[in-house]
């Protein structure tokens, strides 16, 4: 039974609130009778109005964030960290800054207003490279990510930041979220930004536009819905529980499969041509993701997810074929939020 029963009217803090998952997550906690509030933080104030949800600007970033988050949290029953910043990916002191030192901030803010969770939103991008076989690593594999890639570097390394909180702060409850590539069709925009670029033409992502899947060596990956993402946070955060949860659906995605789903061919292409390729177009700043994160996918471990099921109780309700066919729908209508992050545009 979720203790959410036992302490009705509990009040939730999440960062990053008006990302992807971060509206996935205050609406699975403000939909739930355990929750009396919640305050959604991000560095611009959405549009959006969810019932049961406020919202509140803080930028991570700025080291007077600690003081100001402080004085968010007081009175929080748990706060869940998502904010993270993908780009710029040329300049990864910027990123550096809001996502580890903004973590940071989060974490001394938490312990200084007692509350008494932190659910914090790693990544199966904090894994060392492992096998891409079934049944998959468990959360005991190294957690040193890929170094060449910002986004595992740095996801690696808050997750030594929370090895030394958890030691300086035994009375909070600490759980660490690893879970695969998230998708769904609201999001689809951002990132399609983030990955493409701007203006890359999301119509084109249509089947019969696609004639060929590349097989890459090491292209094995999972994918989940957001919105099963979004309730094993709001059961991290009811249930009694600590420690690391992988989350992954299935099938583990491949090129066999996504030429199934996308009714195309498969060709086998050589890694390094494409590293290669994508190399040169990041140089450009034709693309905004870095070809370290390209050679990072391809050595991401395969995640074992018994213990979000066995200790947390937590079913995915969408296989990974559902969440891929929602970010294809959304790429193609332009779908999104109002959010800054999720604003969506029709590409004609």
């Amino acid at each position: 039974m979720e203790n959410g029963s036992q302490h009705p009217g509990r009040r939730v803090v999440v960062t990053g609130a008006t990302g992807n998952v971060g509206t996935s997550v205050v609406r699975a906690l403000a939909e739930d009778p355990g929750i009396g509030s919640v305050l959604g933080l991000a560095r611009r104030e959405p549009a959006l109005e969810i019932p049961g949800v406020e919202w509140g600007t803080v930028d991570l970033s700025r080291a007077e964030s600690e003081d100001q988050l402080a004085g968010l949290l007081h009175g929080a029953d748990a706060v869940v960290h998502l904010a993270w910043r993908f780009q710029p990916t040329h300049d990864p002191v910027v990123t550096w800054q809001s996502n580890v030192l903004g973590s940071q901030r989060v974490f001394e803010a938490t312990a200084r207003s007692g509350v008494p969770v932190l659910v914090h939103a790693s990544s199966v991008g904090a894994y060392s490279p492992g096998p891409k076989d079934e049944p998959g690593v468990d959360e005991e594999w190294p957690t040193h990510g890929w170094p060449d890639a910002a986004y595992c570097r740095e996801k690696a390394y808050v997750e030594r930041v929370l090895d030394t909180f958890e030691l300086t702060h035994p009375q909070i409850r600490v759980v660490r979220m690893r879970p695969g590539f998230l998708f769904k069709e609201t999001a689809a925009p951002e990132q399609r930004r983030i990955f493409a670029g701007r203006y890359a033409p999301g119509p084109l992502l249509r089947p019969d536009l696609l004639p060929f899947v590349p097989d890459i060596q090491g292209l094995r990956f999972q994918v989940l819905h957001t919105d099963d993402a979004a309730n094993a946070y709001r059961l991290a955060v009811l249930r009694d529980v600590h420690g690391p949860f992988n989350l992954a659906a299935d099938p583990v995605i491949d090129a066999p499969r996504l030429a199934e789903l996308l009714d195309a061919r498969i060709i086998r292409i050589p890694r390094a041509l494409v590293h290669t390729a994508l190399t040169a177009a990041w140089k450009a700043h034709a693309v905004p993701a870095s070809p370290h994160l390209f050679d990072a996918v391809l050595r991401l471990p395969v995640l074992n997810s018994s213990r979000a099921r066995d200790v947390l109780g937590w079913r995915p309700a969408h296989t990974a074929e559902d969440a891929l066919n929602s970010f294809l729908r959304g790429v193609r209508a332009g779908a999104g939020e109002k959010t800054a992050p999720l604003a969506g545009r029709k590409i004609r």
